[in-house]
């Protein structure tokens, strides 16, 4: 069962930029919850409680169950802009669930047992190609992230889309396969050479006798 977040916001009766510019001003954030064929419900959520939940890992994957004025709206959220200056959020967009509904979610990739990889210890370097893997999604079978275990992998050793395992009632969006991790060689470190020196060139670049004076 997927654990919902619940999210308390209020109704907005009014649009335009004076109107949120007056909700920021109250401490809240104008959002908007749409889709699922249903008519737009424009909300406000206290800001505290909107960077809370954006602080915390996961946000992205995680469904928000909104109460607004007596009704529950199950919801994930698929945009979040913000102030250019202050990097304060300054509205929200969520999208309505419903439950045979799929979703196209970017699920972040976690890299585990890198310290055990021989590749890792022989000195190779860890090449992250895709930090993320796009996938279709019920609502009840979100995850939160996909962990790819990398510990033994060599140098040269990679890993695509395909050695992925999938939640059930997921499945990628994209069917081609293609590298997600790779163990590439170490770099090689290039070591300049001086030049010789030679007493041609010590004689060339001397500096030249001051020319013999008339009496």
């Amino acid at each position: 069962m997927v654990k919902m977040i619940d999210l308390a916001a209020q109704k907005r009766e009014k649009a335009g930029k004076g109107a949120s510019r007056a909700t920021r001003r109250e401490g809240n954030i104008p959002a908007v919850i749409y889709g699922d064929k249903k008519a737009p419900v424009m909300i406000s959520l206290a800001e505290k409680d909107l960077v809370a939940l954006l602080n915390k890992p996961g946000f992205w994957t995680h469904q928000f169950e909104i109460a607004v004025d007596g009704e529950k709206f199950r919801t994930v959220c698929q945009d979040v802009q913000y102030h250019p200056l202050t990097d304060r959020p300054v509205h929200a967009d969520f999208l309505r669930v419903s439950k045979n509904a799929r979703l196209v979610m970017d699920i972040p990739l976690h890299f585990i047992n890198e310290e055990t990889a021989p590749g890792i210890k022989n000195g190779g370097v860890l090449n992250i190609v895709h930090r993320s893997l796009e996938l279709s999604c019920l609502p009840d079978n979100i995850p939160e992230k996909l962990e790819l275990d990398i510990g033994s992998l060599d140098i040269g050793d990679g890993l695509t889309n395909k050695d992925i395992k999938l939640p059930e009632g997921t499945k990628l969006v994209n069917d081609e396969e293609y590298t997600v991790v790779t163990i590439a060689e170490p770099a090689k470190e290039e070591v300049e050479e001086a030049p010789a020196e030679t007493a041609s060139a010590e004689a060339a670049t001397a500096t030249p006798a001051e020319p013999a004076k008339e009496e």
